[in-house]
């Protein structure tokens, strides 16, 4: 088994590699979200911009084999990730959009075009400006080598503000064009499609509660085993049902690299666990108040000037040994950062998200961070793709 693990790279590259002398299709786009875990995120928002905008291109969405039942019900045309069919249109497709890095036996031809979304805003160091990786199945070396050797692969990459611009050059080492543009998944966030209590019911939430949406990052240095992160629930769900049970619902949304199963079998009515749920914009609309720690999801989420709450609890251990930060979070954070539960339910006790307003330190960090959240940034995005 081990020996046809070592082969198998080596085979599909080979094939790879014979099937991209074939005359690439102009009109072929192959889209990937997380690795083949989701249809989601910026992917997902440039797959339904251009379905509607390019009918005649031919799109394929790449899933990975357990989870393409999960997507029956969408009107996508799927390919099995790494599967003979996969490595043909892969082969053939002019362009390829993902938002995480492609497995790095993958070679791509000058006459592909690759465009790399990413998934984040980044608050915690990224690529190479990592001092010291603690991820499983790596060193710092390899990490960082395999990380700039993938971004040399890429032609464009977008980005969703010029902080963001000048941290992805140095991090990922990418020459390449960057396409300032604001983030594709965040045009939902502004355009708004389908009102609150439809979008309430299609969840089956209730229609009488406010919502708290907890979406927490992962640790690098708690894993199972690669790829296969621990995550250990520290907020006290016990006390949030007791005290705000009557007003509230907590609906929780864990990281993809999670591995866990959050038990919240004895919360039932009151906790809902969203982490497989596909697009998290669903739960940002919904959803009164954002708790999350150093997770991107604050950035996207300050597009609707509503309330966050910081659950640091481990901050000094994050910040300073485990990846570090790109600037110092309790200075421009649009909102406190509370160490532990006691805070964390006083806070919450006293915010009223009837009369909520960003004050003015919220309002900067939307101008330095959100500015191109206009609702059009998907457009931008493929006019330089599609139409340059």
């Amino acid at each position: 088994m081990n020996a046809l693990r070592l082969i198998a790279p080596r085979l599909y590259r080979i094939t790879f590699i014979i099937l991209s002398i074939l005359p690439k299709d102009n009109k072929m786009i192959v889209f990937e979200s997380f690795l083949g875990k989701q249809y989601s995120d910026n992917p997902k928002a440039l797959y339904l911009y251009i379905k509607e905008k390019y009918p005649d291109y031919k799109l394929y969405w790449s899933l990975n084999r357990e989870v393409i039942p999960s997507f029956a019900h969408e009107d996508i045309q799927v390919i099995k990730r790494l599967s003979l069919k996969w490595i043909l249109v892969m082969s053939r497709a002019k362009h390829w959009i993902t938002n995480t890095r492609l497995p790095l036996w993958i070679p791509k031809s000058n006459e592909t075009v690759y465009l790399q979304t990413w998934h984040g805003t980044p608050l915690k160091k990224l690529g190479i400006d990592i001092e010291e990786v603690r991820m499983p199945g790596t060193t710092t070396e390899n990490y960082k080598r395999n990380f700039v050797n993938e971004a040399k692969k890429w032609d464009y990459l977008v980005s969703p503000n010029s902080y963001s611009t000048n941290i992805f050059k140095g991090a990922f080492q990418f020459s390449g064009e960057i396409i300032e543009s604001g983030y594709p998944r965040n045009d939902a966030l502004n355009k708004k499609l389908i009102s609150r209590e439809d979008l309430l019911k299609s969840l089956n939430l209730p229609l009488d509660k406010k919502i708290i949406l907890y979406a927490p990052t992962w640790r690098d240095n708690q894993y199972h085993a690669k790829g296969e992160y621990k995550f250990n629930l520290e907020l006290d769900l016990k006390a949030l049902e007791q005290e705000l049970g009557d007003n509230y619902i907590v609906l929780l949304r864990t990281h993809y690299l999670i591995a866990d199963q959050i038990d919240i079998e004895n919360y039932s009515g009151f906790v809902y666990d969203f982490s497989t749920h596909n697009d998290i914009s669903d739960l940002y609309l919904v959803s009164d108040i954002l708790i999350t720690d150093y997770s991107s999801v604050f950035f996207d989420y300050a597009v609707l000037r509503r309330p966050i709450l910081f659950f640091v609890y481990d901050i000094k251990e994050y910040r300073d040994d485990i990846r570090g930060f790109y600037f110092d979070l309790e200075k421009y954070a649009p909102g406190p950062l509370l160490e532990n539960n006691e805070q964390l339910l006083s806070a919450l006790k006293r915010l009223n998200v009837d009369t909520f307003e960003p004050g003015p330190k919220y309002e900067d960090f939307i101008r330095t961070y959100c500015s191109l959240e206009d609702g059009n940034a998907a457009k931008r995005v493929v006019e330089t793709l599609l139409e340059r």
